[in-house]
């Protein structure tokens, strides 16, 4: 009689390999799941990197020109160039001795001159960077998971579609 009652419950072999089956199947899609959003990740954030890249190019390329820009204009207004230009428009030079000097109001000629402002790279000093890439997965979970179950329910209970 006891045997016949084990018997009577104990599960079907086919059932416990569809049991086993069915398991190691869900645990195949569980990491392919957590695999492809991985990559996903992955591969926004090689994305961003590589733009960042190609940005810092463009950077390092437009202060490079600048700079070229910058030694042809020091360039352009050199004494030579510049006594060069006076001779061709007729100029001559002025023996000191009979130069007439006027006096200017206000005009100091102890205090200091600045004629540039100091350089400093703005873009060097704030990167920037999007805000998705700023927050954790656990974030995203919680602002788009947590927050849609807890508003779909009406005020009257009811789940809304």
């Amino acid at each position: 009689m006891k045997n016949r009652l084990i018997q009577a419950y104990q599960q079907a072999p086919w059932r416990v390999q569809l049991q086993w089956i069915g398991l190691f199947l869900i645990f195949v899609v569980l990491i392919s799941a957590i695999t492809g959003i991985y990559l996903s990740v992955n591969s926004q954030a090689a994305a961003a990197g590589r733009e960042i890249q190609s940005l810092e190019s463009k950077i390092s390329t437009m202060n490079d020109e600048i700079a070229e820009l910058t030694a042809d204009l020091a360039e352009a207004r050199s004494a030579e160039i510049y006594a060069a230009r006076a001779e061709e428009l007729g100029f001559e030079l002025l023996d000191p001795a009979e130069a007439v000097y006027l006096a200017v109001p206000g005009y100091d000629p102890d205090q200091a001159l600045v004629f540039t402002s100091s350089r400093i790279d703005p873009i060097a000093e704030a990167p920037i960077v999007r805000s998705s890439y700023r927050s954790s997965l656990w974030d995203w979970f919680v602002e788009n998971i947590w927050q849609v179950s807890g508003s779909t329910a009406d005020s009257s209970g009811e789940a809304l579609p």
